[in-house]
C-alpha cells in the first residue's frame, strides 16, 4: 500500500487498508511484497520534501 506522501508498506490482502493508505497495485509473497516496495520506492523521503 502506498499513502499520500509516497510511503509505502506492505499490509495483510485480507485486512481492510487503514485511512490515508490505498493499494499500490501489487499483491504476493511477503519477500515478493518487500522486493516490490524496494523497487519502487527508491527515494525514502516524504513527496511533500522532495524539491
Amino acid at each position: 500500500m502506498v499513502n499520500h506522501e509516497e510511503q509505502y508498506s506492505i499490509w495483510p490482502a485480507d485486512l481492510e487498508i487503514p485511512d490515508g493508505w490505498t493499494d499500490a497495485g501489487f499483491q504476493g509473497a511477503k519477500e515478493d511484497c518487500l522486493a516490490h516496495v524496494e523497487r519502487v520506492w527508491t527515494d525514502m523521503r516524504p513527496l511533500s520534501l522532495r524539491g
